[in-house]
């Protein structure tokens, strides 16, 4: 089974993954980094402040680049508002 490493990039700094995971099935990887992505994003809301511009690598154990999403791509962003009358 492979080891994955899903590290969280922001253009100047990396938090890397140093444990990694063992993943048996590597089509999984995009919705893992989909579900990891939208985890960082909401807590960084309960904070007040998402930044958007942050991303996922996943690599693979000789660090190449299996999958990348970007955290703009993890969520819909809407401004539609519905006001109810009373």
């Amino acid at each position: 089974m492979a080891c994955y490493f899903f590290h969280l990039c922001d253009g100047g700094d990396q938090l890397i993954d140093p444990d990694g995971r063992e993943i048996p099935d590597p089509s999984r990887i995009p919705g893992l980094a989909l579900k990891e992505a939208r985890s960082c994003i909401s807590h960084d809301a309960l904070d007040g402040r998402i930044e958007m511009g942050q991303w996922i690598e996943v690599r693979d154990e000789d660090d190449r680049l299996i999958y990348f999403l970007r955290f703009r791509d993890a969520v819909a962003i809407s401004s539609d508002c519905l006001i109810l009358s009373q």
